[in-house]
């Protein structure tokens, strides 16, 4: 078996054995797209082994904001069971506590290993348990101030769109709550499935945690689309060589416009973009073929086995070859 049925098989596999598990907190107030987004990224299907949870302080109705409401059918015992548990944000957190009893068992999950991962102004529920302490975190742009001031000793970055601090994560507004996902899931289980999980929710499959947060501005920005056309078109051809003059050439720019806009948009530099992405294409391969380190290298416009290797641990941390054994089908 090839292809993606040889990744959904290997997955049944696993999600035979021991599914992956996710709780989703819903607090008062919480935001119907910040609960929604991770119940639907980690929902379990044959391509994903994961099993969710969604949970609150005591199980049935929690009233949620925008009119919703949601009937819970689990308390703050599924945090104990959980791997991960997501906070999606909620109405009024600079000016409302989340309850005592919700605090003592995010810290309890986080001794026992459970990953706490904070959606937009889910944040501040995260922050009141010490966790964000001397750590950088962020939140929805409209309330990074507020965090920073209610919670001084909680490192808030404003200009991203997520932060990893490993056992602790937050990020910005809902939109960026996908983002934080794919993150995840690209740690857990590769490149591979975090793109298939993007294609399905018709998502970009990777946006830099680096990347700026879409605040108000008070001049438009009418580069933006030229740029998100430059990148696609980029993205078509990593085994060719990209400069940054071909780059700037292809949006109609000079290359210093080019290099700072694209900076503001991305979070890199135009480079360093196309090395991420050329180093992204490497671990799908990685994943899903036999093809050599050498033979991908030249694949993705690194040449040779060599520099994929260099820049592959640069970037990641590891090994192709440590690589392909952990994520290959």
């Amino acid at each position: 078996m090839t292809g993606w049925g040889a990744f959904v098989a290997t997955f049944s596999c696993v999600a035979a054995t021991r599914l992956n598990r996710v709780a989703v907190l819903v607090l008062e107030g919480a935001k119907p797209l910040d609960v929604g987004i991770p119940a639907q990224v980690f929902t379990t299907r044959a391509s994903m082994p994961y099993e969710v949870k969604v949970c609150g302080a005591r199980p049935g109705l929690v009233t949620g904001g925008d009119g919703l409401s949601y009937h819970v059918a689990d308390g703050l015992d599924a945090l104990e069971w959980a791997d991960i548990a997501f906070i999606p944000g909620y109405r009024r957190p600079d000016q409302e506590d989340p309850p005592r009893e919700v605090v003592r068992a995010l810290r309890g999950a986080h001794e026992r290993g459970t990953r706490l991962a904070a959606i937009s102004t889910g944040a501040f529920a995260l922050a009141a348990t010490g966790l964000l302490d001397g750590r950088r975190a962020t939140t929805h742009w409209h309330y990074t101030r507020q965090l920073a001031s209610k919670y001084p000793h909680v490192r808030v970055d404003e200009n991203v769109l997520f932060v990893d601090e490993g056992s602790v994560l937050t990020s910005a507004g809902a939109a960026s709550g996908i983002d934080l996902c794919l993150h995840i899931l690209r740690g857990d289980m590769g490149v591979a499935a975090s793109n298939h999980a993007a294609r399905r929710l018709v998502a970009a499959p990777y946006r830099s945690g680096g990347q700026a947060q879409y605040v108000p501005r008070s001049v438009p920005e009418p580069l933006g689309e030229r740029f998100a056309a430059t990148r696609e078109w980029a993205l078509h051809r990593l085994g060719k060589p990209l400069t940054l003059e071909i780059l700037a050439r292809h949006a109609r720019v000079s290359p210093r416009t080019f290099s700072r806009r694209f900076v503001e948009d991305t979070g890199y530099t135009p480079m360093q973009w196309v090395m991420r992405a050329r180093i992204d294409v490497a671990r799908e391969l990685l994943e899903r073929s036999e093809r050599s380190v050498e033979q991908i290298a030249a694949d993705v416009g690194l040449g040779t086995g060599a520099n994929l290797r260099l820049h592959f641990r640069q970037i990641l941390g590891t090994t192709p070859t440590e690589y392909r054994h952990t994520f290959a089908e």
